[in-house]
């Protein structure tokens, strides 16, 4: 095997995985908002959940980015093993379409259908044609790589060290199965792969019956990726990892038990040798999902029982909808991004009840509570943010790129309404520390301003988490009335000042706090204005 061989077969290698990547981005980009609400389908149903599984894998072209993305929702609390079981199970059969793709022998034409995409990502100034041009390049780059692949392992077949190991493959189908789980676990993809071995048996170099162990072995090497993103995560995504791995290996030994079966079975249903290693690998994985899907509450517990224990109970300086898995699937992540903001945005509106509370009951407790609170607050934004930043760098759709840029505004709206409440709980330490007094008048009137406030702030939140138009207009329409309320209480303060029927201290924390709830409603209003920004 000489180095020049060597270097076209790396090169192909490395086209061939980018222009899956490229297709996969652009196919992404182009079903961006289809992918999320092919996502939310997602139920219990564990048949539902295979689907969503293999559509979601067809689109990004990539059963490693599914799983790892499920590592992710796992991880997130977003999804059950009941779920993710379905979802990975799926996506076994969702990237056996890249295997049928190469079948098809279109090498011949990739430079075509390269120059076809490359002419739509130049001269064209439609952002979907941009994305369909995208596809089409990937899809061409692919091929080309195919075709290196291919001519760089020409020489193999007249070697006699090679002829010797397809002998020893064929004679211990075992080794087989090691070397697909070796080379894929290496290249981190199991289409990448299995491309390779059919490159091989088009050049007549490897009979199916030592191919298709070696397509066996694939399998379960794809879980690799998916396992080395488990690191580090909770015990449910680690066992979701592991409900992977179990799946492949388990079919494995179903099919390689059948082997010579399914060695005389595959060739009746036509095709040349690639054909017929796609269709193996379909095959493999269709029977897989048929036998193993009424037995997913018994895989739950086999690998609960290999990682025992329950999960620790959520702290409160966590994100509960964001893990860093999700920038595998971009739009997806600006969903769950949107909810994790969302999540933020009930915080606030929270901790100014009990800043209010804490205001006038006088309770010290309360007001402990909003610092600490506060502190949580804080801990969000910064997080919240640095996975934005994150995710601006993926490949967006213009759509998804423009939410992500509202939602940093959006953020630090939030934040401003937690220091608004936190200030709110400082003047209550201070009507306490100081034994202040203030009139049922002024108490009444802080009731009702605050009350139009709360409603601004949860109508916002509300509005922003389902994207509703006719919320985020009440939210306009109710700071209006706490600027007019706020402008009247204030004339009206000043009255009773003059007037010696409050005291002046407690006047100056009086203005101060319907000067903090009045900010509060600006930026409720920012956040329901973002909202209206996108109605079409």
């Amino acid at each position: 095997m000489d180095i020049k061989m060597i270097f076209e077969l790396l090169g192909g290698l490395g086209l061939f995985i980018y222009g899956m990547h490229m297709m996969g981005g652009g196919l992404q980009k182009a079903a961006g908002e289809k992918l999320k609400r092919i996502l939310e389908v997602l139920t219990s149903n564990r048949v539902l959940a295979i689907l969503v599984g293999a559509l979601v894998t067809a689109i990004i072209q990539s059963s490693s980015a599914t799983t790892v993305m499920t590592v992710g929702f796992v991880n997130a609390g977003l999804m059950n093993l009941y779920q993710a079981a379905g979802v990975i199970m799926g996506a076994n059969i969702g990237t056996t379409m890249t295997a049928q793709l190469i079948a098809f022998k279109l090498t011949d034409i990739a430079p075509l259908v390269l120059a076809i995409g490359a002419a739509m990502l130049m001269f064209s100034n439609k952002k979907k044609t941009k994305d369909i041009g995208e596809i089409v390049f990937g899809f061409g780059v692919l091929f080309v790589g195919m075709k290196m692949m291919e001519h760089s392992m020409k020489p193999l077949v007249k070697m006699d060290e090679f002829r010797n190991l397809i002998i020893t493959l064929g004679n211990h189908p075992i080794l087989g199965v090691l070397v697909g789980l070796g080379m894929t676990a290496v290249v981190q993809s199991s289409s990448a792969t299995i491309g390779i071995l059919q490159a091989l048996a088009g050049l007549n170099a490897m009979p199916l019956g030592v191919a298709l162990p070696i397509l066996f072995g694939d399998n379960i090497g794809t879980c690799v990726t998916a396992m080395l993103a488990s690191i580090g995560a909770s015990k449910n995504a680690r066992r979701a990892s592991l409900t992977h791995l179990s799946f492949n290996v388990i079919g494995t030994l179903i099919f390689m038990a059948i082997l010579p079966i399914v060695v005389k079975l595959i060739p009746l249903l036509g095709g040349d040798i690639k054909r017929q290693i796609a269709n193996a690998h379909t095959i493999f994985n269709l029977t897989n999902v048929i036998i193993q899907a009424p037995f997913i509450p018994l895989l739950v517990k086999w690998v609960k029982w290999l990682i025992p224990g329950e999960e620790k109970e959520a702290n409160a300086m966590t994100l509960e909808h964001l893990d860093s898995r999700l920038l595998e699937t971009p739009s997806i992540a600006v969903g769950q991004v949107v909810k994790e903001v969302s999540r933020m945005g009930k915080i606030a509106s929270e901790n100014l009840t009990t800043a209010m509370e804490a205001f006038f009951n006088e309770d010290t407790k309360l007001i402990n509570k909003v610092f600490e609170v506060e502190q949580v607050i804080n801990f969000l934004e910064r997080e919240i943010t640095a996975f934005m930043v994150a995710l601006s760098n993926t490949s967006l759709s213009e759509h998804d790129s423009e939410i992500v840029t509202s939602l940093f505004h959006v953020v630090n709206d939030i934040e401003r309404i937690g220091d608004h409440a936190d200030n709110i709980a400082e003047l209550a330490q201070y009507r306490i520390d100081n034994k202040l007094i203030f009139s049922d008048d002024a108490i009444r009137e802080l009731h009702e301003i605050y009350s139009v406030a709360k409603y601004a702030v949860d109508s916002a939140v509300e509005a922003l988490h389902d994207f509703d138009f006719t919320k985020a207009q009440k939210v306009l329409e109710a700071e209006g009335k706490i600027d007019m309320m706020e402008k009247q209480l204030r004339n009206e303060h000043i009255e009773r000042l003059n007037k010696g029927i409050c005291m002046t201290t407690s006047g100056t924390i009086f203005l101060d706090l319907i000067s903090n709830i009045e900010r509060i409603g600006d930026h409720s209003n920012n956040i329901a204005q973002m909202v209206l920004d996108f109605k079409e």
